[in-house]
């Protein structure tokens, strides 16, 4: 078992970031069970509103578990999630500061997701869910293969396609958090949609 904050606080202190002032996935987790890794752009303003946060529901699970729902899959629980292989993670560690994320801070917190990938030895998928997610894998993917994994394209044109970074699947997506995504129903229909697509993906 890996402690996810033990392992990321460490990897924070190594490129100069303080583990404090990060919301880091609060879990311990076998990587050799992890098969998907769904990256959602950043944590929120309150902790307690976060994916792994101890809160009955919280904002951020409340969509998340209503978007697993309308794809056909009975979850109740981050602990639910985390039984299928599936592991939920941010590209920026810490809140907005402003209406996006400056570069300089995603570029900061990259070893961190690129960390949180390379602990899965049979990962099979990353769904990079949202711009910033999008941004941040293909960074990843392109520091070590010269090119993008996923086109600079809008979503909704390229997210039919299928995308390989060596035998791991990416599938770009949107973003799967916020308390108005579930009256969207257009793309709360393609990010079921997606998720459907991943858990075929994970059960074939």
């Amino acid at each position: 078992m890996v402690n996810i904050i033990t392992l990321l606080s460490e990897v924070a202190k190594q490129n100069g970031l303080i583990p404090d002032a990060l919301q880091l996935p609060d879990c311990e987790i076998s990587p050799e069970s992890v098969q998907v890794v769904m990256v959602s752009e950043v944590p929120p303003r309150d902790p307690q509103d976060g994916f792994y946060s101890k809160a009955p529901v919280s904002d951020y699970m409340k969509s998340t578990l209503g978007l697993f729902e309308m794809a056909g899959v009975p979850v109740q629980s981050m602990g639910d999630i985390l039984g299928l292989g599936i592991y939920i993670t941010t590209a920026v560690k810490s809140p907005k500061s402003g209406y996006t994320v400056d570069a300089d801070v995603l570029n900061s917190h990259l070893p961190l997701l690129e960390a949180e990938l390379a602990l899965f030895p049979n990962l099979k998928a990353i769904m990079a869910m949202g711009d910033v997610s999008i941004k941040a894998v293909n960074k990843i993917v392109k520091a070590r293969t010269k090119k993008n994994v996923i086109p600079s394209q809008s979503t909704y044109k390229i997210r039919n396609n299928e995308y390989f970074w060596g035998s791991v699947r990416v599938f770009p997506s949107y973003i799967i958090t916020g308390k108005n995504l579930l009256i969207e129903k257009g793309k709360c229909d393609m990010i079921a949609e997606d998720i459907r697509r991943m858990m075929e993906l994970l059960q074939g």
